[in-house]
């Protein structure tokens, strides 16, 4: 068994990197900029939960590629609200971006979550044409705890649901900075409290102990700062679901908080590799 402490201090990315806040702080405001400058529909609901709404970010160009984005927080922080700014670079870029928010924990559980997602994604996938999207071009992405449920996405056996939905509604996903084992995460005393996970769920709910349910590509990424936990399980997916792991991205001198700016950057690795994953840059 790990030291507990290990673990801990490992995954405490707040108290690594203690300028979270700043980071936190302008993704607000930029957030709110592209939000009040932007063509965007807010608070669309998936279901009829308070948690269960998302944010879509129409592109007028392109394919009709739509692209998911699924927040972090140890799927007990932060909204959706928090990451309009990275649709303005996915617009401009002719792909329409949808920003998921969730129930938080410990309202609901880990496994609550991974069904309101589920249902997002079958949401967009019937609401897709309604604004402008092909509902065979749904990609999804997300970061940290965002990152664990993009993967459980492409486990997802969608006709087992619904009969009527395709086998790969989700059709490939990035996943930066996630934990893919939740294992570990039953030792770590300040998460247990919120998340009250046993290893039984935790096994059940890790995508590195779960097949990929298609073809579906992957694309993974970590920052290169970030603790060797955080890269030990970018590692781990890399390694488990290799069959369908299309590029694991370098991202070096990026923490947990910085790495994600790069999905919102034209100019980044991390952009461009999702293009890539999406088979916009054939």
């Amino acid at each position: 068994m790990t030291d507990p402490a290990f673990l801990s201090r490992e995954y405490n990315n707040r108290a690594l990197f203690p300028d979270h806040a700043r980071h936190f702080a302008r993704w607000a405001d930029t957030s709110t900029r592209a939000r009040s400058t932007m063509a965007c529909y807010l608070d669309r609901a998936y279901g009829s939960s308070p948690g269960e709404t998302l944010d879509i970010f129409p592109s007028r160009k392109g394919d009709g590629s739509a692209l998911m984005f699924i927040h972090g927080g140890y799927w007990r922080s932060l909204d959706k609200r928090d990451f309009s700014f990275l649709a303005p670079a996915w617009v401009d870029a002719g792909v329409s971006l949808v920003v998921v928010n969730y129930d938080l924990c410990p309202k609901v559980g880990i496994e609550r979550i991974v069904q309101q997602m589920l249902a997002a994604s079958v949401w967009l996938y019937r609401h897709a044409e309604q604004y402008g999207m092909d509902e065979d071009r749904i990609f999804a992405s997300g970061h940290s705890a965002g990152g664990h449920l993009a993967a459980m996405l492409l486990a997802a056996l969608w006709p087992v649901m619904d009969r009527s939905l395709p086998r790969n509604l989700v059709k490939g996903a990035l996943a930066v900075s996630g934990v893919y084992d939740l294992r570990p995460l039953v030792q770590v005393d300040w998460l247990q409290g919120d998340l009250r996970l046993d290893e039984a769920t935790a096994l059940k709910l890790s995508p590195a102990f779960l097949p990929p349910a298609t073809r579906a590509p992957l694309a993974l990424a970590v920052g290169g700062l970030e603790s060797s936990e955080f890269k030990r399980q970018n590692a781990l997916l890399a390694q488990r679901w290799k069959s369908v792991l299309a590029r694991d991205v370098p991202m070096p001198g990026k923490d947990h908080f910085t790495v994600v700016d790069g999905l919102g950057d034209p100019a980044s690795a991390l952009f461009a590799a999702t293009r890539r994953l999406m088979g916009l840059d054939q």
